[in-house]
């Protein structure tokens, strides 16, 4: 084992039962009424990673069960921006500005060769760049609803004016959409200054140099701005031709969750 490795054991539970117990605090102190959406999400990560744990060692002896748990992510993905945006039923949209942003980066870093064409390097790539669209996806979706919910008179007013729905909707809800990259462009300014990221720090755990973990997180950083404009991009021409809520045509209606 390597000596950078975590330790698993008792004290490993007490600091992640002591972190979220801090979280769980700060959130009643400032009353942001999210304290039992940390716990509950702290559990299911546990729950969720040691079943993935069990299963990760059998799923990457083949590339038939590699792809199958890829579309599984893909689709779990999905469906957590569907919630995000108003209804499980959106999943069949949902999944579209995640794929779109997924798919081709990921062909292009693998199929360049700057990634082992390997089971055991394609499915934590995968899960970054699915994971990174569907954040986009949410995060640009939700705003873009809120514009139109907010601004739902200007919408009119555009309409009066002769544009069709979809043009109205994106004079209202395009000019914010990009601010759903701004995560992605703060961690990729301040990369190495403020933080070091996963990738960087999992290829030092794992026992690369530090110049071997640099150029995997500069490669996993730019992927996904490529990745997240591409999701922001499709999920406001979604939205705008009424397909993520029925926000422009079939009455306004806020998104849960």
């Amino acid at each position: 084992m390597s000596q950078a490795a975590i330790t698993v054991g008792p004290v490993l539970a007490v600091v992640l039962a002591a972190l979220v117990l801090l979280a769980v605090a700060a959130a009643l102190a400032g009353q942001l009424g999210v304290s039992r959406a940390v716990v509950s999400a702290s559990v299911r990560a546990v729950a969720q990673l040691a079943v993935v744990s069990l299963l990760i060692a059998a799923v990457l002896r083949s590339w038939w069960a590699t792809a199958a748990f890829v579309t599984l992510m893909l689709l779990v993905a999905a469906a957590t921006s569907a919630r995000r945006l108003g209804s499980w039923r959106l999943v069949r949209f949902a999944i579209l500005p995640i794929a779109a942003g997924a798919v081709p980066a990921a062909l292009v870093v693998i199929g360049a060769g700057t990634v082992p064409l390997t089971e055991v390097a394609v499915l934590p790539i995968a899960g970054i760049l699915i994971g990174g669209a569907m954040t986009a996806t949410s995060l640009a979706g939700r705003r873009a609803l809120d514009e139109l919910r907010n601004r739902h008179g200007e919408y009119e007013a555009a309409l009066a004016l002769g544009f069709l729905p979809r043009d109205a909707a994106l004079e209202v809800c395009r000019p914010t959409a990009g601010q759903a990259l701004v995560p992605a462009l703060d961690q990729t300014r301040t990369v190495g200054l403020v933080t070091l990221p996963g990738a960087f720090v999992g290829v030092l755990l794992g026992g690369g140099s530090a110049v071997q973990a640099g150029a995997t997180q500069l490669l996993v950083l730019v992927a996904l701005l490529a990745v997240e404009a591409i999701a922001i991009a499709v999920t406001v021409e979604l939205v705008a031709r009424d397909r993520l809520t029925g926000v422009t045509r079939r009455g306004l209606r806020g998104p849960t969750g």
